[in-house]
């Protein structure tokens, strides 16, 4: 039989590094791997040497069956959650894939940085952007085999480069950057995906750490529409713009409107500040910063009013900047 710490070897080698230049492609990384364990694995008949178990079959999920994740992003850092099979939506053949962490069903909410929430469907995997279902996966998974699909607003050209054991790992290419993943058809999902923009600088890192059946405790899905996107940079004196919220596309009010803010405020006198008032003359948001302040991905919630917010931003000092994200949302939970 195979080891099965040398298969844990290759989901974890098989991720891009996680700081500095990429020094090597994805699929150089692969056949490093592979001459690294020969012996290490064994084939179905017993002899030393790796083998290919086989395709890979679209998993068939049930509602509590959780992934539990480490996420790396720019904004926020790292941070653990378990993704949980919440639902099994019959009328749209789509399971509902929630968190177990509130603040990051917000984060998905505001950033979009996990596209693995929501609806997938059952017979690929498939994630939703902007409504239409993405093959992110294209099974039976096989070496060899090439697709497209959409993601993070860019077109993507996916190969699965390898399957070892029980475990395939694919590299996605296109003008956004890189996508590399390595989904295991024991755990059902994937076990690590990384997502490099065309700087090379990680944007989104996910590395499984567990996965089970039958969760059981509160979990999360905040389906979220972008209301507002300004970067205030390098601004000396005051801003105003405005934003409207008309509630979902679906026709339901949003249940709250979600704020990120990412702020760098220089030395000696430089200072900012920024105020979000709604229709009725509220300020659900305000915020003043002195020299030499920061607040890096901070995340909250505000009252949804129907209708026209204002925004006034106000700099000065340089190359100080304010971004302000707020995104409309309406919130689901599920007690398992």
């Amino acid at each position: 039989m195979s080891n099965p710490a040398c298969r844990h070897s290759v989901l974890r080698l098989a991720t891009p590094p996680m700081v500095g230049p990429r020094v090597a492609v994805p699929l150089l990384v692969v056949l490093l791997l592979a001459s690294s364990l020969a012996g290490c694995l064994t084939t179905g008949g017993g002899d030393d040497g790796y083998y290919d178990d086989g395709p890979i079959e679209s998993p068939q999920w049930q509602v509590g069956d959780w992934w539990l994740y480490t996420f790396i992003t720019p904004e926020f850092g790292e941070d653990s959650a378990r993704l949980v099979v919440a639902e099994n939506n019959t009328d749209e053949s789509a399971w509902m894939l929630a968190i177990s962490n509130l603040k990051e069903a917000q984060r998905h909410a505001v950033v979009n940085h996990n596209p693995f929430l929501g609806r997938m469907t059952w017979d690929n995997l498939s994630a939703y952007e902007n409504g239409i279902p993405q093959p992110v996966f294209s099974f039976p998974l096989t070496t060899g085999k090439t697709w497209e699909f959409t993601l993070f607003g860019s077109l993507w050209n996916a190969e699965v480069v390898s399957t070892l054991g029980r475990s395939a790992t694919v590299s996605c290419t296109g003008e956004g950057g890189e996508i590399i993943y390595t989904f295991s058809k024991d755990a059902g999902f994937f076990t690590a995906f990384t997502y490099l923009d065309s700087n090379g600088e990680i944007r989104l890192k996910m590395q499984m750490n567990d996965f089970g059946s039958d969760h059981e405790g509160d979990v999360w899905f905040i389906r979220a529409t972008d209301l507002f996107d300004v970067r205030y940079d390098g601004l000396d004196g005051e801003a105003y713009d405005s934003f409207f919220d008309s509630g979902h596309p679906s026709g339901a009010d949003f249940d709250m409107l979600v704020w990120y803010l990412d702020v760098q405020i220089n030395g000696g006198p430089s200072q900012g500040s920024l105020t979000v008032k709604d229709h009725s003359g509220l300020t659900p948001l305000a915020r003043a910063w002195g020299p030499s302040s920061t607040e890096k991905g901070s995340l909250g919630t505000i009252p949804a009013n129907s209708g026209e917010y204002s925004v006034t931003a106000t700099l000065n000092g340089g190359s100080s900047y304010i971004h302000l994200k707020i995104a409309g949302g309406l919130q689901s939970s599920w007690t398992l």
